[in-house]
Protein backbone atom coordinates (compact mmCIF):
# COMPACT_ATOMS: atom_id res chain seq x y z
CA UNK A 1 0.00 0.00 0.00
CA UNK A 2 1.52 3.61 -0.98
CA UNK A 3 2.07 5.25 2.50
CA UNK A 4 1.35 8.63 0.58
CA UNK A 5 -2.07 7.90 -0.63
CA UNK A 6 -5.15 9.61 0.43
CA UNK A 7 -6.73 7.90 3.58
CA UNK A 8 -10.36 6.34 2.15
CA UNK A 9 -13.30 6.08 4.04
CA UNK A 10 -13.74 3.17 6.23
CA UNK A 11 -16.46 1.61 7.26
CA UNK A 12 -16.40 3.20 10.39
CA UNK A 13 -14.77 6.58 9.70
CA UNK A 14 -12.86 8.38 12.46
CA UNK A 15 -12.48 11.93 13.82
CA UNK A 16 -8.66 11.66 12.84
CA UNK A 17 -10.19 11.41 9.13
CA UNK A 18 -12.39 14.00 9.28
CA UNK A 19 -9.79 16.42 10.60
CA UNK A 20 -7.47 15.68 8.47
CA UNK A 21 -10.41 15.78 5.80
CA UNK A 22 -10.94 19.30 6.76
CA UNK A 23 -7.51 20.16 7.34
CA UNK A 24 -7.31 21.04 10.65
CA UNK A 25 -7.06 19.53 14.67
CA UNK A 26 -8.96 16.56 15.94
CA UNK A 27 -10.01 18.59 18.93
CA UNK A 28 -11.17 21.85 16.27
CA UNK A 29 -13.14 18.82 14.48
CA UNK A 30 -14.88 17.75 17.84
CA UNK A 31 -15.44 21.09 19.17
CA UNK A 32 -17.24 21.94 15.41
CA UNK A 33 -19.37 18.91 15.38
CA UNK A 34 -20.48 19.84 18.73
CA UNK A 35 -21.74 23.09 17.62
CA UNK A 36 -18.88 24.54 19.77
CA UNK A 37 -19.09 28.96 19.80
CA UNK A 38 -15.13 28.67 19.74
CA UNK A 39 -14.94 27.40 16.47
CA UNK A 40 -14.74 30.01 13.02
CA UNK A 41 -18.18 29.74 11.33
CA UNK A 42 -16.01 28.40 8.17
CA UNK A 43 -13.85 26.19 9.51
CA UNK A 44 -17.11 24.53 11.47
CA UNK A 45 -18.66 24.31 7.86
CA UNK A 46 -15.49 22.73 6.45
CA UNK A 47 -15.67 19.86 9.36
CA UNK A 48 -19.38 19.55 8.32
CA UNK A 49 -18.89 19.32 5.02
CA UNK A 50 -15.35 16.18 5.87
CA UNK A 51 -17.64 14.43 8.00
CA UNK A 52 -20.58 14.24 5.18
CA UNK A 53 -18.51 13.01 2.72
CA UNK A 54 -16.90 10.18 5.16
CA UNK A 55 -20.48 9.61 6.15
CA UNK A 56 -19.12 10.06 9.78
CA UNK A 57 -21.49 10.21 12.48
CA UNK A 58 -20.23 11.40 16.50
CA UNK A 59 -20.32 8.84 19.24
CA UNK A 60 -22.45 11.23 21.48
CA UNK A 61 -22.23 8.53 24.08
CA UNK A 62 -18.54 8.88 24.58
CA UNK A 63 -18.67 12.19 24.91
CA UNK A 64 -21.27 12.65 27.47
CA UNK A 65 -19.47 10.00 29.31
CA UNK A 66 -16.37 11.45 29.08
CA UNK A 67 -17.68 14.65 30.82
CA UNK A 68 -19.71 15.97 27.74
CA UNK A 69 -22.80 17.98 28.01
CA UNK A 70 -25.39 15.77 26.19
CA UNK A 71 -27.57 17.31 23.21
CA UNK A 72 -30.61 14.98 23.86
CA UNK A 73 -33.73 16.22 26.07
CA UNK A 74 -35.61 12.61 26.94
CA UNK A 75 -39.32 12.82 26.32
CA UNK A 76 -42.02 10.62 27.67
CA UNK A 77 -45.96 10.97 26.26
CA UNK A 78 -48.62 8.84 26.67
CA UNK A 79 -49.88 8.15 23.47
CA UNK A 80 -49.13 9.75 19.77
CA UNK A 81 -52.40 7.48 18.34
CA UNK A 82 -54.06 11.41 18.47
CA UNK A 83 -52.92 14.57 17.54
CA UNK A 84 -52.61 16.11 21.33
CA UNK A 85 -49.37 14.89 22.00
CA UNK A 86 -47.71 14.97 18.76
CA UNK A 87 -48.76 18.76 18.35
CA UNK A 88 -47.05 19.14 22.18
CA UNK A 89 -44.07 17.07 20.54
CA UNK A 90 -43.89 19.32 17.73
CA UNK A 91 -43.56 22.20 20.13
CA UNK A 92 -40.90 20.89 22.16
CA UNK A 93 -39.02 20.26 18.83
CA UNK A 94 -39.06 23.27 17.13
CA UNK A 95 -37.45 25.06 20.06
CA UNK A 96 -35.00 22.19 21.12
CA UNK A 97 -33.84 22.13 17.53
CA UNK A 98 -33.06 25.89 17.58
CA UNK A 99 -30.44 25.18 20.25
CA UNK A 100 -29.09 21.98 18.82
CA UNK A 101 -30.74 19.42 20.91
CA UNK A 102 -32.94 16.74 19.75
CA UNK A 103 -35.97 14.99 22.06
CA UNK A 104 -35.35 10.99 22.35
CA UNK A 105 -39.29 9.52 22.73
CA UNK A 106 -40.49 7.24 24.94
CA UNK A 107 -44.71 6.46 25.08
CA UNK A 108 -45.85 4.99 28.05
CA UNK A 109 -49.59 4.05 26.47
CA UNK A 110 -50.93 5.46 29.95
CA UNK A 111 -49.31 2.59 31.32
CA UNK A 112 -48.08 3.64 35.09
CA UNK A 113 -46.06 0.39 35.08
CA UNK A 114 -44.29 1.10 31.43
CA UNK A 115 -44.00 4.60 32.30
CA UNK A 116 -41.78 3.75 35.21
CA UNK A 117 -39.78 1.20 32.86
CA UNK A 118 -38.87 3.95 30.43
CA UNK A 119 -38.31 6.73 32.66
CA UNK A 120 -35.24 4.70 34.29
CA UNK A 121 -34.11 3.97 30.59
CA UNK A 122 -33.73 7.28 29.71
CA UNK A 123 -32.12 8.76 32.80
CA UNK A 124 -29.57 5.85 32.71
CA UNK A 125 -28.64 7.95 29.30
CA UNK A 126 -27.53 10.83 31.39
CA UNK A 127 -30.04 13.30 29.07
CA UNK A 128 -29.64 17.40 29.23
CA UNK A 129 -33.31 17.20 30.06
CA UNK A 130 -36.31 15.13 30.80
CA UNK A 131 -40.50 16.23 29.89
CA UNK A 132 -43.11 14.34 30.68
CA UNK A 133 -46.76 13.94 30.51
CA UNK A 134 -47.24 11.39 33.33
CA UNK A 135 -49.53 8.78 33.33
CA UNK A 136 -49.85 8.41 37.28
CA UNK A 137 -48.69 9.93 40.38
CA UNK A 138 -46.72 6.18 40.83
CA UNK A 139 -44.56 6.64 43.97
CA UNK A 140 -41.46 5.04 42.07
CA UNK A 141 -41.91 7.48 39.35
CA UNK A 142 -42.62 10.63 41.44
CA UNK A 143 -39.50 10.09 43.25
CA UNK A 144 -37.16 9.14 40.58
CA UNK A 145 -38.48 13.34 38.78
CA UNK A 146 -37.01 14.77 42.43
CA UNK A 147 -33.88 12.55 42.20
CA UNK A 148 -33.06 13.36 38.57
CA UNK A 149 -30.27 15.83 38.26
CA UNK A 150 -31.68 17.61 35.46
CA UNK A 151 -33.98 20.29 33.84
CA UNK A 152 -37.38 18.32 34.75
CA UNK A 153 -41.11 19.53 32.71
CA UNK A 154 -44.04 17.81 33.64
CA UNK A 155 -46.36 18.97 30.61
CA UNK A 156 -50.12 19.51 30.32
CA UNK A 157 -51.15 19.74 33.94
CA UNK A 158 -50.45 22.43 36.69
CA UNK A 159 -52.47 21.26 39.49
CA UNK A 160 -50.37 18.21 40.98
CA UNK A 161 -47.37 19.30 42.87
CA UNK A 162 -44.62 19.22 40.37
CA UNK A 163 -41.34 17.61 40.83
CA UNK A 164 -39.42 20.30 39.39
CA UNK A 165 -41.43 22.55 37.16
CA UNK A 166 -44.45 22.65 35.51
CA UNK A 167 -46.37 24.01 32.04
CA UNK A 168 -50.15 23.75 31.07
CA UNK A 169 -53.23 24.61 32.57
CA UNK A 170 -55.85 23.20 35.42
CA UNK A 171 -58.19 20.37 33.94
CA UNK A 172 -60.33 20.35 36.46
CA UNK A 173 -60.56 24.41 35.42
CA UNK A 174 -61.67 23.69 32.47
CA UNK A 175 -64.32 21.30 33.38
CA UNK A 176 -65.68 23.59 35.43
CA UNK A 177 -65.42 26.34 32.55
CA UNK A 178 -67.77 24.55 30.29
CA UNK A 179 -69.82 23.34 33.07
CA UNK A 180 -70.54 27.36 33.78
CA UNK A 181 -71.04 27.47 29.78
CA UNK A 182 -73.33 24.99 29.30
CA UNK A 183 -75.30 25.97 32.31
CA UNK A 184 -75.19 29.56 30.91
CA UNK A 185 -77.00 28.40 27.65
CA UNK A 186 -80.08 27.49 29.74
CA UNK A 187 -79.02 23.54 29.85
CA UNK A 188 -79.89 21.58 33.06
CA UNK A 189 -80.26 18.01 32.77
CA UNK A 190 -76.72 16.73 31.16
CA UNK A 191 -74.32 13.98 31.40
CA UNK A 192 -71.28 13.08 30.80
CA UNK A 193 -69.01 10.02 28.54
CA UNK A 194 -65.90 9.48 29.08
CA UNK A 195 -63.48 6.49 28.06
CA UNK A 196 -60.99 4.73 30.66
CA UNK A 197 -60.78 7.15 33.08
CA UNK A 198 -58.55 4.83 35.41
CA UNK A 199 -55.74 5.46 32.97
CA UNK A 200 -56.08 9.38 32.19
CA UNK A 201 -56.07 11.33 35.34
CA UNK A 202 -56.45 14.87 33.25
CA UNK A 203 -59.77 13.19 31.84
CA UNK A 204 -61.00 12.84 35.44
CA UNK A 205 -59.71 15.50 36.17
CA UNK A 206 -62.04 17.96 33.45
CA UNK A 207 -64.92 15.08 34.99
CA UNK A 208 -64.44 16.42 38.62
CA UNK A 209 -64.09 20.06 37.58
CA UNK A 210 -67.51 19.49 35.33
CA UNK A 211 -69.39 18.43 38.71
CA UNK A 212 -67.86 21.07 40.77
CA UNK A 213 -69.45 23.55 38.38
CA UNK A 214 -72.68 21.83 38.69
CA UNK A 215 -72.95 21.73 41.97
CA UNK A 216 -71.92 25.50 42.02
CA UNK A 217 -75.81 25.76 41.12
CA UNK A 218 -77.17 22.99 42.98
CA UNK A 219 -77.19 20.73 39.90
CA UNK A 220 -75.48 17.17 39.46
CA UNK A 221 -75.45 14.89 36.51
CA UNK A 222 -78.36 12.51 35.17
CA UNK A 223 -76.21 10.10 33.92
CA UNK A 224 -72.26 9.12 33.76
CA UNK A 225 -70.83 6.59 31.17
CA UNK A 226 -67.26 5.38 31.26
CA UNK A 227 -66.10 2.95 28.78
CA UNK A 228 -63.48 1.24 28.92
CA UNK A 229 -60.46 1.03 26.28
CA UNK A 230 -58.78 4.41 25.14
CA UNK A 231 -60.61 7.04 23.33
CA UNK A 232 -61.63 7.43 19.76
CA UNK A 233 -64.29 8.66 17.37
CA UNK A 234 -65.90 4.90 17.51
CA UNK A 235 -66.01 4.67 20.88
CA UNK A 236 -67.59 8.09 21.28
CA UNK A 237 -70.52 7.06 18.55
CA UNK A 238 -71.12 3.82 20.52
CA UNK A 239 -71.06 5.56 23.89
CA UNK A 240 -73.68 8.20 22.99
CA UNK A 241 -75.64 5.80 21.15
CA UNK A 242 -75.62 3.33 24.41
CA UNK A 243 -76.62 6.48 26.54
CA UNK A 244 -79.48 7.04 24.85
CA UNK A 245 -81.11 4.27 24.45
CA UNK A 246 -81.40 3.91 28.59
CA UNK A 247 -81.45 7.32 29.80
CA UNK A 248 -84.98 8.67 29.88
CA UNK A 249 -85.57 11.51 30.01
CA UNK A 250 -82.69 12.27 27.44
CA UNK A 251 -80.28 14.71 28.65
CA UNK A 252 -80.60 18.18 27.50
CA UNK A 253 -76.25 18.63 26.80
CA UNK A 254 -73.72 15.72 27.17
CA UNK A 255 -69.98 16.85 27.73
CA UNK A 256 -67.65 14.20 26.46
CA UNK A 257 -63.91 13.23 27.83
CA UNK A 258 -62.50 14.97 24.72
CA UNK A 259 -63.31 16.03 21.03
CA UNK A 260 -62.33 12.77 19.45
CA UNK A 261 -65.49 11.48 21.64
CA UNK A 262 -67.02 13.71 20.90
CA UNK A 263 -67.15 13.55 16.88
CA UNK A 264 -68.19 10.58 17.79
CA UNK A 265 -71.10 11.49 19.06
CA UNK A 266 -71.94 13.94 16.62
CA UNK A 267 -71.90 11.17 13.55
CA UNK A 268 -74.39 9.24 15.78
CA UNK A 269 -76.94 11.89 15.75
CA UNK A 270 -76.38 12.48 12.43
CA UNK A 271 -77.52 9.10 11.86
CA UNK A 272 -80.35 9.04 14.70
CA UNK A 273 -81.94 12.41 13.29
CA UNK A 274 -80.95 14.07 16.05
CA UNK A 275 -80.76 17.89 15.11
CA UNK A 276 -77.99 19.42 16.94
CA UNK A 277 -78.25 21.47 19.26
CA UNK A 278 -82.20 21.56 19.39
CA UNK A 279 -82.70 17.93 19.96
CA UNK A 280 -80.11 17.41 22.27
CA UNK A 281 -76.22 19.81 22.77
CA UNK A 282 -72.71 17.91 22.70
CA UNK A 283 -69.27 19.45 24.08
CA UNK A 284 -65.83 17.84 23.80
CA UNK A 285 -62.46 19.28 24.80
CA UNK A 286 -58.97 20.29 22.74
CA UNK A 287 -60.11 22.16 20.05
CA UNK A 288 -59.49 19.65 17.05
CA UNK A 289 -59.30 20.76 13.65
CA UNK A 290 -61.94 17.87 13.03
CA UNK A 291 -64.45 19.32 15.54
CA UNK A 292 -64.27 22.38 14.06
CA UNK A 293 -64.44 21.19 10.35
CA UNK A 294 -67.77 19.41 11.07
CA UNK A 295 -70.70 21.19 9.20
CA UNK A 296 -71.92 21.99 12.64
CA UNK A 297 -68.63 23.13 14.64
CA UNK A 298 -67.88 21.24 18.05
CA UNK A 299 -68.48 23.33 21.28
CA UNK A 300 -65.19 22.68 23.09
CA UNK A 301 -62.16 23.88 25.11
CA UNK A 302 -58.97 24.39 22.92
CA UNK A 303 -55.83 23.33 24.67
CA UNK A 304 -52.63 24.87 23.41
CA UNK A 305 -50.84 21.81 22.87
CA UNK A 306 -47.85 23.10 20.56
CA UNK A 307 -47.13 26.52 23.43
CA UNK A 308 -46.85 23.69 25.91
CA UNK A 309 -44.14 22.36 24.21
CA UNK A 310 -42.13 24.82 23.46
CA UNK A 311 -42.18 26.25 26.36
CA UNK A 312 -41.49 23.30 28.15
CA UNK A 313 -38.32 23.17 26.13
CA UNK A 314 -38.00 26.46 26.51
CA UNK A 315 -37.72 26.16 30.29
CA UNK A 316 -35.46 23.75 30.21
CA UNK A 317 -32.65 25.43 27.65
CA UNK A 318 -32.80 28.59 30.11
CA UNK A 319 -32.49 26.19 32.87
CA UNK A 320 -29.27 24.73 31.39
CA UNK A 321 -28.19 28.33 30.58
CA UNK A 322 -28.07 28.58 34.35
CA UNK A 323 -31.59 30.88 34.34
CA UNK A 324 -33.89 30.42 37.36
CA UNK A 325 -37.35 30.16 35.20
CA UNK A 326 -40.74 29.73 36.83
CA UNK A 327 -41.60 26.65 38.44
CA UNK A 328 -44.96 26.86 37.27
CA UNK A 329 -46.58 28.20 33.93
CA UNK A 330 -49.49 28.21 33.05
CA UNK A 331 -50.89 27.82 28.99
CA UNK A 332 -54.50 29.27 29.49
CA UNK A 333 -57.09 27.27 27.52
CA UNK A 334 -59.90 28.86 25.77
CA UNK A 335 -63.83 27.68 25.28
CA UNK A 336 -64.60 27.53 21.68
CA UNK A 337 -68.25 27.85 22.10
CA UNK A 338 -68.85 26.13 18.37
CA UNK A 339 -72.68 25.43 17.21
CA UNK A 340 -73.57 21.95 19.17
CA UNK A 341 -74.46 23.83 22.18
Amino acid sequence: MDPNAPDTPSRRPTLSQVAKAAGVSEITASRALRGGSAVAKDTQLKVERAAHALNYVPNRLAGTLAGGASRQVAVILPSLSNIVFADVLKGLESRLEDDGYHPILGISHYDAAREEHLLRDLLSWRPAGLVLAPTSGNAATRALLQAAEMPVVEVMDTDPDAADMAVGFSHRAAGRAMAHYLIGRGYRRMAYIGHDIATDFRALARLDGFRDGLAELGLTLCETLILDGPSSVPLGREGLARLLAHTHPRPEAVFFSNDDMAVGGVFHCQTAGLALPQDIALAGFNGLGIGQALPTPLTTIASNRERIGFVAADLILRRLKGESPPRITQIDFRLVPGATA
